[in-house]
């Protein structure tokens, strides 16, 4: 399924956030690895027959999460036999915490407020470990965060108004945190087990498969050749590599050692090219179908179909990455950069021929989302689906003639399709059958072992992820048990009764400061829990409300003091990552835009229709807001880089900015304003640009 590497494929694993590649070395690699293969057959097997309660998934979610999570902290990163011997303790101890929910689940119900002393110590232990696992594996801002919404809960009651509240007894936080459906085991941990397990999973199938190998061949032979070439692959790359994924941070570290050297070695500057590769991986996570976790954990929360949170993300993700290519044209420009040869990039259509059946699952995926199945069902069908692909690869190679080929793939993709009339189990069998053929040749225990390392890296690419929405949990407790949320909404409807852009941009700036320390995932949850109502019940459409907190929560990771994304491409491009979080936010010109549209024109993110759809029909809205959005972003790219026909005096920045400022606001008059003024500025700079050009 994989060709020779292009000038982009990566030679080497990429690390995955907070932990370095691999299993571990020894008896004690395999074991983490084995638990890694355990975690991943498990979730399939709930997600494809559902045939344990929730809660119990949920449990048993978080208790895989903590085994092989101190596992690799015992096999990566430990230094000592003690020490190594600690963590994987720890790890037993947390899978045990889930397996007591399996074993005593009726018990549990039963005795629901009435813990005994043996669920106390349980659920004790598990908060400690899921605080533990995440200060190893996501950093201690993220458990300090939680921590003080921990310590809230248990001495608040202490507090002065307006943030006192009535005290809880130990018992009841426990049974709230560590058994209830609002504390570790809620929404997020819900989604995680459900729905972004498995999507990570899959896209870990899909990249050992060779879609890698495809984006990369098919972006450097569509826009390598465009002025500012290898930064053109390196957006466009980054925008298709998040139809499969949704990391961002783990994306800048996979692809940026390749394309940022690639852009540096064509002329860019070393900031704007870290800034390039992490403005467009963090865009991954806006980019539909497979959006990042946030998109999952959005659609639960609102209990709306997942695919009503693409529609939404559909215009803002092409405006993100628009701007991108925008900007990267201009600085292009700007420096007198061309091009890669034409002549030495793939042909973009020879590898859509060459890897075109590893569309079909992505193809598949994304037909099951739109018909309003549900994302669980969607995902995994599209991860059998690409099981199926991979494992009939080797046993088509063994068929000579090209017309058998045909009838195998044929007879193959209808046995495989026939899923939809008759169920899951029809795929099951398909895929035992292809299992049973591949172990009786070399080729094909090869293919099988690819399936097994993919089981494998999907699981410890879920990490993360699923630490982090277990920790969260903590705090969406907190705020359920106190109340404390409902003090903060009234605060911001009361700044907003007077001024809705006030409390947008206190809500952004709450985005951003919270984003220094913690990841999208935890950031959206608590940012919408306390803000998204408040909005709301400012008029803000819902689905935009929480879009505004999302896209912030992204921004975030490339904002400077603390920017990961910029400090993660910042070894690769040699460069200060402060100075690389500045050009990102330069570039992420449309992520800090685009949410403030969309508050004052919904059309934007096609929800609710304003005063034009009501005259000349919603389309009409739609474009014309859309057009606004499109020049007022190329107008402040021009002014940010500085050239847009020539060079731009000082000045010339200031009215471009003004005239993109005008056109994205939504006050009377503005908007004709803006077109007249961004009309007669673009027509002045070409005029003199042409001017220029005829006397040199």
């Amino acid at each position: 399924m994989t060709d020779a590497p292009t000038v982009l494929s990566p030679t080497a694993e990429a690390p995955v956030e907070g932990l370095p590649s691999g299993f571990g070395e020894g008896i004690a690699g395999k074991a983490a690895f084995l638990i890694a293969i355990a975690f991943s057959i498990f979730q399939i097997y709930i997600a494809a027959y559902g045939s344990l309660p929730s809660q119990v998934v949920r449990a048993m979610h978080v208790g895989f999460l903590l085994l092989l999570g101190f596992a690799l902290i015992a096999n990566l990163r430990a230094t000592s036999t003690p020490a190594k011997a600690a963590f994987w303790a720890l790890g037993v101890l947390g899978f045990a915490t889930g397996l007591y929910n399996w074993v005593f689940y009726t018990d549990l119900i039963r005795r629901s407020g009435f813990l005994t002393t043996p669920d106390l110590i349980i659920g004790t232990v598990l908060v400690v470990l899921v605080f533990e696992a995440a200060r190893r594996l996501m950093g201690l801002p993220l458990a300090l965060i939680a921590l003080i919404f921990l310590a809230y809960a248990f001495f608040g009651n202490h507090l002065p108004p307006p943030f006192i509240h009535r005290g809880y007894d130990f018992a009841q936080l426990i049974d709230t945190f560590a058994f209830g459906t609002e504390g570790i085991y809620g929404t997020p941990v819900y989604v995680s087990a459900a729905y972004i397990f498995i999507f990570v999973v899959f896209a870990a199938f899909l990249e050992r498969a060779g879609m890698i190998a495809l984006f990369n061949d098919f972006a450097l032979g569509l826009v390598g050749s465009w002025r500012g070439g290898p930064a053109q692959v390196c957006v466009l790359s980054s925008a298709l590599m998040g139809t499969i994924s949704g990391s961002g941070v783990a994306n800048v570290v996979a692809s940026g050692q390749f394309t940022i050297p690639l852009m540096k070695r064509f002329g860019f500057r070393s900031a704007f090219a870290g800034a390039v590769e992490a403005t467009s991986s963090m865009g991954g996570q806006i980019m539909p179908p497979v959006m990042g976790a946030v998109a999952f954990i959005m659609a639960e929360t609102l209990n709306i179909p997942y695919a009503e949170v693409v529609k939404a993300a559909i215009i803002p993700a092409l405006l993100y990455f628009g701007a991108c290519f925008w900007q990267v044209y201009l600085e292009a420009g700007k420096a007198g950069l061309q091009g890669m040869a034409k002549a030495d990039l793939p042909n973009p259509w020879d590898a859509v021929r060459r890897h075109w059946p590893l569309v079909l699952p992505l193809a598949a995926l994304i037909y099951l989302l739109f018909a309003g199945y549900t994302p669980i069902f969607a995902g995994t069908m599209g991860l059998a689906l690409t099981i199926v692909l991979i494992l009939g690869t080797p046993l088509a190679a063994l068929i000579g003639p090209l017309a058998f080929r045909i009838v195998f793939w044929l007879a193959l993709g209808l046995a495989a399709a026939s899923f939809m009339k008759f169920g899951v189990n029809i795929l099951s069998l398909v895929i035992a059958g292809l299992i049973v053929a591949c172990v009786t040749f070399k080729g094909g225990r090869e293919t099988l072992q690819i399936c097994v390392d993919s089981l494998a890296e999907g699981a410890k690419n879920a990490l993360p992820v699923g630490i982090a929405c277990a920790i969260v949990g903590v705090v969406i407790g907190t705020l359920t048990l106190t109340g404390i949320a409902s003090t903060f909404i009234g605060w911001i409807i009361s700044i907003g009764e007077n001024n809705l852009f006030l409390s947008l941009v206190l809500t952004m700036l709450t985005c951003l400061v919270l984003g220094m320390g913690i990841p999208t995932i935890p950031n959206y949850i608590i940012t919408s829990s306390l803000v998204g109502p408040a909005l709301l019940s400012l008029g803000v459409p819902l689905v935009v409300s929480h879009m505004f907190v999302f896209y912030f929560g992204i921004m975030a990771d490339l904002t400077p003091p603390v920017a990961l994304a910029a400090f993660a491409a910042a070894p690769m491009a040699k460069e200060s990552g402060l100075k690389i979080g500045i050009q990102a936010t330069k570039l992420a010109v449309a992520g800090f835009v685009v949410p403030f549209m969309a508050v004052y024109t919904p059309a934007l993110m096609l929800q609710d229709p304003g005063p034009i759809a009501a005259q000349f029909g919603y389309p009409v809205e739609v474009a014309y807001v859309v057009a606004k959005a499109c020049v007022g972003i190329a107008l402040w790219g021009a002014a940010t880089v500085g050239f847009l026909a020539r060079r731009m005096a000082w000045w010339e920045r200031l009215v471009a900015f003004a005239a993109g400022v005008l056109l994205v606001a939504a006050l009377p008059v503005t908007d004709e304003a803006g077109w007249a003024l961004s009309v007669a500025w673009i027509g002045w700079h070409c005029w003199r640009a042409r001017q220029a050009t005829g006397t040199a």
